[in-house]
């Protein structure tokens, strides 16, 4: 099969490889119908050490089931489904809790172990906990665009609802949204839908905060650090935001969102943190009574309900894809979308 390789910053490459085979009984082997890169994929391309060996890369895919183990007993060959971008059983503590991205069996792809997802063929450890069927669907024949909405419930548009839920989003509250990039843009589709009066996009890219504004933003604000502290307070007649959802995960982005969150609010990150430390002092959260949430998304727990609202039409996160390439064509893909050529690409094998 052919998959997908990072050797080092900038240094992506697809090659042959071995077709993986089950090696347990809770396997599941999965044709790829389509994968993607994602914003959390540029860190490494920007900073990874250049090595021999290549790191196999993708966390993001829908696809067809091709072989199970004899322990799987939920999916069977030819189901159509998706795979969130973690592993996991769905049955220990923290699963039934509803954060399955803290599974005590779970896992993530992108090891030489497990192997990523941005290639024809894919190994799915907990099949029964990682696949979620799409009932009624022939990804043969179905349109583009519900494909590409199947595939943001992988990974993109359930973080950008994550980050709403776990900022508590609700009817009458002004939410501040930082980052226009897909996880960005998905946060303010669903704050909408949870009922925010009022949604800032912070982004400075037209063409992505245009989506935003089709998506329920009601106000841009481009400018950055105190500028954009300055603006968002403005907006907010000096009081700040309600909710504030982190998409980026670089510290001049928290730094943005302890300085508009209004106190008592609530501050929810969901951009992967390229930092360790954080301020949580009096001049950041405690001064604020401000709380402070979020993390990788648990997308097990709300991906039955996302198919459902994308089979009924309710909601179209697949619009956050601008470019589909083959996947050949993956170091393309991972070029466009770090010089902002694309928002989001699509691989299709």
């Amino acid at each position: 099969m052919l998959a997908t390789f990072m050797y080092g910053a900038g240094d992506v490459r697809v090659e042959t490889a071995p077709d993986p085979v089950i090696q347990q009984p809770t396997d599941a082997i999965v044709r790829v119908v389509r994968a993607c890169v994602c914003g959390s994929d540029l860190h490494p391309y920007h900073s990874k050490p250049a090595a021999g060996t290549g790191n196999p890369m993708g966390h993001e895919l829908i696809g067809v089931v091709e072989e199970t183990g004899t322990a799987v007993t939920s999916v069977r060959k030819g189901d159509f489904v998706v795979a969130p971008f973690a592993f996991q059983d769905n049955t220990c503590a923290f699963c039934r809790d509803g954060f399955q991205t803290s599974c005590v069996h779970g896992g993530w792809y992108g090891s030489p172990q497990t192997g990523g997802l941005q290639a024809e063929l894919a190994r799915i450890p907990l099949a029964d906990g990682s696949l979620v069927v799409v009932p009624d669907t022939d990804p043969a024949t179905a349109e583009p665009g519900l494909l590409n909405s199947l595939l943001a419930l992988s990974d993109v548009y359930l973080t950008g609802y994550h980050a709403a839920h776990m900022g508590r989003v609700e009817p009458g509250k002004t939410v501040t949204v930082i980052g226009d990039g897909a996880v960005g843009l998905s946060a303010v589709l669903a704050s909408k839908r949870l009922g925010a009066e009022r949604i800032i996009l912070m982004g400075r890219h037209t063409d992505r905060t245009d989506l935003g504004r089709t998506w329920g933003a009601t106000d841009v604000v481009a400018e950055r650090g105190k500028d954009g502290i300055d603006q968002v307070m403005d907006l907010t007649n000096g009081e700040g935001s309600h909710v504030v959802l982190e998409a980026v995960g670089h510290m001049p982005a928290y730094e943005q969102a302890y300085g508009i969150v209004r106190p008592g609010g609530v501050i929810s990150r969901v951009g992967v943190p390229q930092y360790e430390d954080a301020p949580v002092g009096f001049g950041s959260l405690f001064g604020k009574n401000a709380t402070l949430t979020g993390g990788p998304a648990p997308v097990r727990a709300y991906l039955e309900d996302g198919i459902t609202q994308v089979l009924s039409g309710q909601i179209q996160p697949g619009l956050v894809f601008d470019r589909e390439l083959p996947l050949t064509q993956a170091p393309e893909a991972y070029r466009l979308m770090d010089s902002r050529e694309a928002l989001k690409v699509a691989l299709r094998p």
